[in-house]
């Protein structure tokens, strides 16, 4: 079977990008197709996509220019571009890219200008692999109800001192990433106000990141489990039991860039079906001469560019609202993120159908979306949650 074509940028023309944004996708375009990774190790190609994409420099748009940044402030447009285009080639790339922009993202919000200077170059560079450490077994959605505890250390030397006990899950890059920005418990009755962030060297007694998480896509998965974890006050991220307030301003900048990678998703599954379909014969004729295949291909393309569009928008909106102060769009961000993975898992489904048998043999790329996609209806927020949070905004006007 031929390759799909390479992915269009027609989409680009649309006025919700700038001429900036235009020029990175292209860069992004021709540089993305010539990248051969092993991926049989998802731990293993994953550092070494944190190598190539720093070298690069597109690691550079995870982190503002004061600190090796590509651009002044981070913008949620490059990433959504970033995300969907190598996410069409490969969603390890993708997830190698988005978590040094996540895992570092409080960090460029709140940080001191020491914790900015130690850990943001080296991210832009791809030499310290960043990870964000929010959920809990017990605490998914409901961040309130985390267990993981920060309490002073009245035994240290110097004042200040923390000591994290707990656990935490699900935890992306964990047992790779070199820092961890954890979110626990400082007033345990306070509720979500009663939470702070942290950095967490990867080697700091009392981390234990060896149990890892197995799941139908690979990527690098860990639980965390902190003993008597012993961070010093400079560890502290932003002001005190304001983790909760930092941790949903991280997600809100990243979860429009979620939608990005499901588009980039569908518009591989609706390539692969397309040129596919092309090229399948039977009756005495090609799949794509079948009236059928072609109203599953236009209910496919008008999916994608829905989605495309409540994306594209959400991205817009964000970066239009850090130029007036940061108004928040996450209304805008929960159906992008919505529409662009329940769509993305229709468009696959459909996708793979086409194919018939082949469509279920593993090292098919249809086979492999269709495993890569189901993660990104749960993660960052779940479908469910993102109706819940777009009803809040219909009902208070």
């Amino acid at each position: 079977m031929h390759p799909p074509a390479p992915p269009s940028t027609a989409h680009l023309a649309l006025p919700f990008f700038e001429p900036a944004h235009r020029a990175l996708a292209q860069q992004l375009v021709a540089w993305a197709p010539t990248q051969d990774v092993d991926e049989r190790d998802d731990r293993a190609a994953c550092r070494e996509w944190v190598r190539r994409l720093g070298d690069a420099g597109w690691l550079r748009y995870c982190v503002p220019a004061a600190h090796g940044g590509a651009l002044q402030r981070l913008d949620s447009r490059a990433l959504v571009i970033l995300r969907e285009t190598l996410a069409y080639h490969s969603p390890l790339a993708d997830f190698a890219f988005a978590m040094q922009g996540l895992g570092s993202g409080a960090i460029t919000l709140a940080g001191t200008p020491a914790q900015q200077q130690a850990y943001l170059p080296a991210v832009a560079e791809g030499h310290k692999i960043a990870a964000f450490a929010l959920s809990e077994p017990d605490a998914g959605s409901d961040a309130g109800a985390m267990k993981t505890i920060a309490e002073n250390d009245h035994s240290a030397r110097t004042s200040g001192t923390f000591l994290l006990n707990g656990s935490k899950t699900w935890i992306s890059n964990g047992g790779i990433a070199d820092f961890y920005c954890v979110f626990a418990k400082t007033e345990p009755a306070a509720g979500t106000r009663g939470i702070t962030a942290f950095i967490v060297d990867a080697d700091t007694p009392g981390l234990d990141s060896s149990e890892h998480i197995a799941v139908m896509a690979p990527h690098p998965l860990a639980t965390l489990q902190f003993n008597q974890c012993r961070v010093p006050a400079a560890a502290q991220l932003g002001a005190l039991n304001g983790g909760f307030k930092l941790a949903m301003q991280t997600l809100d900048i990243f979860r429009a860039s979620v939608a990005g990678a499901a588009l980039g998703f569908a518009r591989r599954a609706l390539a692969e079906a397309v040129a596919h379909a092309r090229q399948r014969r039977m009756f005495g004729q090609t799949l794509a001469d079948f009236q059928l295949t072609q109203a599953k291909l236009g209910e496919m393309a008008a999916l994608v560019d829905a989605a495309a569009l409540l994306t594209y928008r959400a991205a817009w909106l964000r970066d239009e609202g850090e130029k007036h102060g940061g108004v928040r769009v996450t209304a805008e961000a929960a159906m992008a993120k919505m529409t662009a993975t329940e769509n993305a898992q229709r468009v696959i489904d459909m996708a793979l159908q086409m194919h018939g048998g082949l469509g279920v043999k593993v090292g098919t790329k249809v086979e492999s979306l269709y495993r890569d996609i189901r993660s990104l209806r749960i993660y960052e927020g779940a479908t469910e949650v993102q109706q819940l949070i777009i009803g809040k905004s219909v009902l208070q006007g």
